[in-house]
Protein backbone atom coordinates (compact mmCIF):
# COMPACT_ATOMS: atom_id res chain seq x y z
CA UNK A 1 0.00 0.00 0.00
CA UNK A 2 0.83 3.63 -0.97
CA UNK A 3 1.36 4.78 2.78
CA UNK A 4 2.36 1.50 4.42
CA UNK A 5 5.72 -0.13 4.65
CA UNK A 6 5.60 -3.74 2.92
CA UNK A 7 7.96 -6.52 2.97
CA UNK A 8 7.27 -7.37 -1.12
CA UNK A 9 6.98 -4.20 -2.76
CA UNK A 10 4.50 -3.95 -5.53
CA UNK A 11 5.85 -3.40 -8.95
CA UNK A 12 3.72 -1.70 -12.03
CA UNK A 13 3.55 -3.07 -15.24
CA UNK A 14 2.63 -0.34 -18.12
CA UNK A 15 1.11 -1.97 -21.49
CA UNK A 16 0.37 -0.13 -24.39
CA UNK A 17 -2.09 -1.91 -26.17
CA UNK A 18 -2.20 0.05 -28.94
CA UNK A 19 1.72 -1.07 -29.97
CA UNK A 20 0.41 -4.65 -29.20
CA UNK A 21 -2.37 -4.74 -31.26
CA UNK A 22 -0.25 -3.07 -34.05
CA UNK A 23 2.48 -5.92 -33.38
CA UNK A 24 -0.35 -8.20 -33.70
CA UNK A 25 -1.90 -6.89 -36.76
CA UNK A 26 1.65 -7.41 -38.45
CA UNK A 27 2.42 -10.64 -37.47
CA UNK A 28 -0.94 -11.95 -38.84
CA UNK A 29 -0.60 -10.26 -41.92
CA UNK A 30 2.86 -11.02 -42.82
CA UNK A 31 2.27 -14.70 -42.47
CA UNK A 32 -1.01 -14.52 -44.19
CA UNK A 33 -0.15 -12.29 -47.19
CA UNK A 34 3.52 -11.92 -47.24
CA UNK A 35 6.22 -9.26 -46.67
CA UNK A 36 6.08 -7.32 -49.33
CA UNK A 37 1.69 -6.69 -47.99
CA UNK A 38 3.46 -6.14 -45.03
CA UNK A 39 5.78 -3.64 -46.29
CA UNK A 40 3.27 -1.72 -47.79
CA UNK A 41 0.87 -1.88 -45.42
CA UNK A 42 3.60 -0.06 -42.90
CA UNK A 43 3.94 2.78 -45.58
CA UNK A 44 0.10 3.34 -45.19
CA UNK A 45 0.16 3.53 -41.44
CA UNK A 46 3.59 6.18 -41.54
CA UNK A 47 1.27 8.49 -43.70
CA UNK A 48 -1.66 8.30 -41.67
CA UNK A 49 0.69 9.08 -38.75
CA UNK A 50 2.31 12.31 -40.06
CA UNK A 51 -1.36 13.61 -40.94
CA UNK A 52 -2.60 12.66 -37.44
CA UNK A 53 0.87 14.75 -36.69
CA UNK A 54 -0.51 17.63 -38.29
CA UNK A 55 -3.65 17.97 -37.25
CA UNK A 56 -2.56 17.93 -34.05
CA UNK A 57 -0.13 20.20 -34.45
CA UNK A 58 -2.80 22.31 -35.50
CA UNK A 59 -5.63 22.04 -33.17
CA UNK A 60 -2.95 22.45 -29.76
CA UNK A 61 -5.22 25.07 -28.79
CA UNK A 62 -8.44 23.03 -28.38
CA UNK A 63 -7.60 19.82 -26.89
CA UNK A 64 -10.19 17.53 -27.91
CA UNK A 65 -11.38 13.63 -26.57
CA UNK A 66 -9.06 12.35 -29.44
CA UNK A 67 -5.58 13.72 -27.30
CA UNK A 68 -6.90 12.15 -24.13
CA UNK A 69 -5.01 8.74 -22.78
CA UNK A 70 -7.41 6.39 -21.98
CA UNK A 71 -5.83 3.62 -18.78
CA UNK A 72 -6.92 0.25 -18.12
CA UNK A 73 -7.61 -1.48 -15.11
CA UNK A 74 -8.69 -5.16 -13.84
CA UNK A 75 -10.71 -5.74 -10.45
CA UNK A 76 -11.49 -9.48 -10.16
CA UNK A 77 -13.25 -9.71 -6.98
CA UNK A 78 -13.35 -12.57 -4.55
CA UNK A 79 -15.86 -12.53 -0.66
CA UNK A 80 -13.03 -10.38 0.55
CA UNK A 81 -12.14 -8.07 -2.35
CA UNK A 82 -8.31 -8.74 -1.86
CA UNK A 83 -7.71 -7.24 -5.30
CA UNK A 84 -8.25 -3.72 -3.98
CA UNK A 85 -4.92 -4.08 -2.52
CA UNK A 86 -3.43 -3.85 -6.15
CA UNK A 87 -6.68 -1.61 -7.58
CA UNK A 88 -5.56 0.78 -4.52
CA UNK A 89 -1.60 1.26 -5.94
CA UNK A 90 -3.18 1.84 -9.32
CA UNK A 91 -5.51 4.50 -8.66
CA UNK A 92 -3.04 6.59 -6.93
CA UNK A 93 -0.46 6.13 -9.39
CA UNK A 94 -2.67 7.36 -12.04
CA UNK A 95 -4.20 10.15 -9.93
CA UNK A 96 -0.54 11.41 -9.94
CA UNK A 97 0.33 11.08 -13.08
CA UNK A 98 -2.51 11.12 -15.47
CA UNK A 99 -4.27 14.86 -17.34
CA UNK A 100 -7.78 15.81 -15.79
CA UNK A 101 -9.98 14.53 -18.53
CA UNK A 102 -8.06 11.01 -18.94
CA UNK A 103 -10.40 8.26 -18.99
CA UNK A 104 -9.79 5.33 -16.64
CA UNK A 105 -11.68 1.70 -17.84
CA UNK A 106 -12.11 -0.92 -15.30
CA UNK A 107 -12.83 -4.16 -16.17
CA UNK A 108 -14.62 -5.41 -13.41
CA UNK A 109 -15.99 -8.95 -12.22
CA UNK A 110 -17.37 -9.59 -9.00
CA UNK A 111 -20.17 -11.57 -7.57
CA UNK A 112 -20.09 -8.86 -4.49
CA UNK A 113 -18.52 -9.94 -0.75
CA UNK A 114 -17.79 -8.56 2.59
CA UNK A 115 -19.81 -4.62 3.36
CA UNK A 116 -16.77 -3.34 4.23
CA UNK A 117 -14.63 -4.27 1.54
CA UNK A 118 -16.72 -3.95 -0.91
CA UNK A 119 -17.26 -0.15 0.53
CA UNK A 120 -13.34 0.50 0.37
CA UNK A 121 -12.97 -0.82 -3.61
CA UNK A 122 -15.84 1.50 -4.38
CA UNK A 123 -14.31 4.42 -2.53
CA UNK A 124 -11.12 3.76 -4.13
CA UNK A 125 -13.27 3.74 -7.78
CA UNK A 126 -14.63 7.61 -6.45
CA UNK A 127 -11.25 9.00 -6.07
CA UNK A 128 -10.49 8.65 -9.78
CA UNK A 129 -13.93 10.70 -10.22
CA UNK A 130 -12.82 13.33 -7.43
CA UNK A 131 -9.55 13.96 -9.28
CA UNK A 132 -11.48 15.04 -12.24
CA UNK A 133 -10.85 11.84 -14.31
CA UNK A 134 -13.42 10.11 -16.83
CA UNK A 135 -14.61 6.74 -15.30
CA UNK A 136 -15.91 4.09 -17.00
CA UNK A 137 -16.65 0.02 -15.79
CA UNK A 138 -16.54 -2.49 -18.75
CA UNK A 139 -18.66 -5.75 -17.03
CA UNK A 140 -18.38 -8.67 -19.69
CA UNK A 141 -19.67 -11.55 -16.92
CA UNK A 142 -20.77 -10.48 -13.95
CA UNK A 143 -21.06 -6.94 -11.14
CA UNK A 144 -23.67 -7.97 -8.72
CA UNK A 145 -23.83 -7.05 -5.29
CA UNK A 146 -21.02 -5.32 -3.98
CA UNK A 147 -20.05 -5.62 -7.82
CA UNK A 148 -22.66 -3.55 -8.56
CA UNK A 149 -21.96 -0.87 -5.76
CA UNK A 150 -18.37 -0.58 -7.71
CA UNK A 151 -20.12 -0.41 -10.73
CA UNK A 152 -22.30 2.46 -10.04
CA UNK A 153 -19.44 4.64 -9.68
CA UNK A 154 -18.80 5.13 -12.86
CA UNK A 155 -19.56 7.83 -15.31
CA UNK A 156 -20.52 4.91 -17.82
CA UNK A 157 -21.45 1.45 -17.41
CA UNK A 158 -21.07 -0.87 -20.19
CA UNK A 159 -21.90 -4.54 -19.35
CA UNK A 160 -22.64 -7.34 -22.47
CA UNK A 161 -25.69 -8.60 -23.15
CA UNK A 162 -25.49 -11.79 -20.94
CA UNK A 163 -23.64 -10.11 -17.77
CA UNK A 164 -25.32 -10.35 -14.99
CA UNK A 165 -26.26 -7.03 -13.02
CA UNK A 166 -27.98 -5.75 -10.13
CA UNK A 167 -28.22 -8.15 -6.54
CA UNK A 168 -28.69 -4.76 -4.71
CA UNK A 169 -29.53 -6.37 -1.29
CA UNK A 170 -27.90 -8.12 1.66
CA UNK A 171 -27.69 -11.67 2.44
CA UNK A 172 -26.13 -12.87 5.86
CA UNK A 173 -26.41 -17.12 7.08
CA UNK A 174 -25.03 -18.71 9.25
CA UNK A 175 -25.11 -22.55 11.27
CA UNK A 176 -26.12 -22.74 14.71
CA UNK A 177 -24.71 -25.72 16.89
CA UNK A 178 -26.71 -24.87 20.39
CA UNK A 179 -28.87 -28.60 20.11
CA UNK A 180 -26.63 -30.34 18.70
CA UNK A 181 -23.69 -29.27 21.98
CA UNK A 182 -26.97 -29.48 24.40
CA UNK A 183 -27.36 -32.93 23.43
CA UNK A 184 -24.08 -34.27 23.62
CA UNK A 185 -23.58 -32.34 27.19
CA UNK A 186 -21.45 -29.75 25.85
CA UNK A 187 -21.57 -26.21 27.77
CA UNK A 188 -21.21 -23.43 25.84
CA UNK A 189 -20.86 -20.20 27.88
CA UNK A 190 -20.22 -16.18 26.43
CA UNK A 191 -19.60 -13.48 28.20
CA UNK A 192 -20.47 -9.34 26.75
CA UNK A 193 -20.72 -5.96 27.87
CA UNK A 194 -23.23 -3.91 26.00
CA UNK A 195 -26.42 -5.37 25.11
CA UNK A 196 -26.02 -5.77 21.47
CA UNK A 197 -22.47 -6.57 21.79
CA UNK A 198 -23.71 -9.82 20.27
CA UNK A 199 -26.92 -10.85 18.61
CA UNK A 200 -27.09 -14.18 17.10
CA UNK A 201 -24.44 -16.32 17.59
CA UNK A 202 -23.46 -20.11 16.25
CA UNK A 203 -22.74 -21.89 19.44
CA UNK A 204 -24.88 -19.99 21.46
CA UNK A 205 -28.86 -20.40 22.26
CA UNK A 206 -30.76 -17.28 19.51
CA UNK A 207 -33.80 -15.70 20.73
CA UNK A 208 -36.51 -13.75 18.79
CA UNK A 209 -34.74 -10.15 20.29
CA UNK A 210 -31.52 -11.33 18.75
CA UNK A 211 -32.49 -12.09 15.36
CA UNK A 212 -35.09 -9.04 15.26
CA UNK A 213 -32.00 -7.33 16.23
CA UNK A 214 -29.57 -9.23 13.81
CA UNK A 215 -32.53 -8.64 11.22
CA UNK A 216 -32.17 -4.58 11.44
CA UNK A 217 -28.83 -4.15 11.38
CA UNK A 218 -29.02 -6.25 7.83
CA UNK A 219 -31.79 -3.63 6.89
CA UNK A 220 -29.80 -1.05 7.97
CA UNK A 221 -26.79 -1.82 5.55
CA UNK A 222 -28.80 -2.11 2.70
CA UNK A 223 -30.48 1.09 3.28
CA UNK A 224 -27.05 2.49 2.92
CA UNK A 225 -26.50 0.23 -0.25
CA UNK A 226 -29.32 2.01 -1.73
CA UNK A 227 -28.35 5.29 -0.71
CA UNK A 228 -24.87 4.89 -2.37
CA UNK A 229 -26.28 3.47 -5.75
CA UNK A 230 -28.59 6.42 -5.82
CA UNK A 231 -26.08 8.87 -5.07
CA UNK A 232 -23.92 8.21 -7.88
CA UNK A 233 -27.09 6.58 -10.70
CA UNK A 234 -29.58 9.34 -9.78
CA UNK A 235 -31.46 8.28 -13.01
CA UNK A 236 -32.30 4.83 -12.15
CA UNK A 237 -35.27 4.48 -9.79
CA UNK A 238 -33.87 2.17 -6.80
CA UNK A 239 -36.85 0.89 -5.07
CA UNK A 240 -37.57 -0.91 -7.73
CA UNK A 241 -34.35 -2.66 -8.57
CA UNK A 242 -33.19 -2.92 -4.45
CA UNK A 243 -35.04 -6.33 -4.47
CA UNK A 244 -31.91 -8.49 -4.72
CA UNK A 245 -32.66 -10.06 -8.09
CA UNK A 246 -30.27 -9.44 -10.29
CA UNK A 247 -30.55 -9.07 -14.33
CA UNK A 248 -28.83 -9.88 -17.60
CA UNK A 249 -27.60 -7.30 -19.43
CA UNK A 250 -30.50 -5.99 -22.20
CA UNK A 251 -33.29 -6.20 -19.09
CA UNK A 252 -30.38 -4.14 -16.77
CA UNK A 253 -29.98 -1.67 -19.90
CA UNK A 254 -33.96 -1.07 -19.27
CA UNK A 255 -33.43 -0.55 -15.90
CA UNK A 256 -31.07 1.76 -16.31
CA UNK A 257 -28.52 -0.07 -13.81
CA UNK A 258 -26.07 -0.17 -17.05
CA UNK A 259 -25.29 2.72 -20.36
CA UNK A 260 -24.63 0.19 -23.01
CA UNK A 261 -24.66 -3.16 -24.29
CA UNK A 262 -20.94 -4.03 -25.27
CA UNK A 263 -18.10 -6.26 -24.67
CA UNK A 264 -14.94 -4.94 -22.95
CA UNK A 265 -12.99 -6.02 -25.96
CA UNK A 266 -15.23 -4.13 -28.28
CA UNK A 267 -14.90 -0.89 -26.16
CA UNK A 268 -11.60 -0.70 -25.95
CA UNK A 269 -10.87 -1.44 -30.15
CA UNK A 270 -13.14 1.84 -29.98
CA UNK A 271 -11.17 3.82 -28.17
CA UNK A 272 -7.62 2.74 -29.48
CA UNK A 273 -8.96 4.45 -32.93
CA UNK A 274 -7.96 8.03 -31.29
CA UNK A 275 -6.42 7.22 -28.26
CA UNK A 276 -3.20 6.25 -26.67
CA UNK A 277 -4.46 3.63 -24.41
CA UNK A 278 -2.58 2.11 -21.53
CA UNK A 279 -3.54 -0.96 -19.49
CA UNK A 280 -1.82 -1.12 -16.18
CA UNK A 281 -1.13 -4.12 -13.78
CA UNK A 282 0.10 -4.50 -10.62
CA UNK A 283 1.33 -7.33 -8.57
CA UNK A 284 3.64 -8.29 -5.18
CA UNK A 285 7.51 -8.32 -6.31
CA UNK A 286 8.32 -11.75 -6.24
CA UNK A 287 10.81 -12.64 -3.01
CA UNK A 288 13.92 -14.98 -4.40
CA UNK A 289 12.52 -18.04 -2.60
CA UNK A 290 9.88 -17.66 -5.06
CA UNK A 291 11.92 -16.77 -8.03
CA UNK A 292 14.01 -20.10 -7.45
CA UNK A 293 10.47 -21.87 -7.37
CA UNK A 294 11.46 -22.49 -3.32
CA UNK A 295 7.87 -21.36 -2.35
CA UNK A 296 6.16 -23.47 -4.76
CA UNK A 297 8.08 -26.79 -3.89
CA UNK A 298 7.71 -25.98 -0.24
CA UNK A 299 3.63 -25.76 -0.92
CA UNK A 300 3.60 -29.06 -3.29
CA UNK A 301 5.59 -30.68 0.08
CA UNK A 302 3.26 -29.50 3.00
CA UNK A 303 0.15 -30.28 0.41
CA UNK A 304 1.11 -33.26 -0.26
CA UNK A 305 2.03 -33.92 3.72
CA UNK A 306 -1.58 -33.06 4.50
CA UNK A 307 -3.13 -35.07 2.28
CA UNK A 308 -1.26 -38.51 3.57
CA UNK A 309 -1.70 -36.96 7.38
CA UNK A 310 -4.91 -39.06 7.78
CA UNK A 311 -3.65 -42.50 6.91
CA UNK A 312 -0.64 -41.73 8.96
CA UNK A 313 -2.84 -41.00 12.24
CA UNK A 314 -4.66 -43.92 11.60
CA UNK A 315 -2.49 -45.99 10.95
CA UNK A 316 -0.50 -44.88 14.38
CA UNK A 317 -3.38 -45.57 16.20
CA UNK A 318 -3.90 -48.86 14.98
CA UNK A 319 -0.34 -49.88 15.91
CA UNK A 320 -1.24 -48.42 18.99
CA UNK A 321 -3.82 -50.57 19.90
CA UNK A 322 -1.57 -53.78 18.67
CA UNK A 323 0.64 -52.56 21.43
CA UNK A 324 3.89 -52.31 18.30
CA UNK A 325 4.45 -48.67 19.49
CA UNK A 326 6.05 -48.02 22.10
Amino acid sequence: MLFYPSKNPVELRVIHLNKNQEQRREDLMEATQGKAALKQFKKTLAKKAKQALKTKSKNKKKPSDSTQQVFVLDFDGDIKATAVKNLREEISTLISTANKGDEVVVRLESGGGLVHSYGLAAAQLARLKDAGLRLTVCVDKVAASGGYMMACVADNIVAAPFAIIGSIGVVSQLPNFHKWLKNHDVDYEMFTAGDYKRTVTVFGENDDEDRAKYQEELEQTHELFKHFVNRYRGMLDVDKVATGEHWYGEDALHLNLVDKLQTSDSYLLERMKNNEVYALHSRQKPTIAEKLGLSQAAEATLSMAIDKLPDALARFDFNSRLNILK
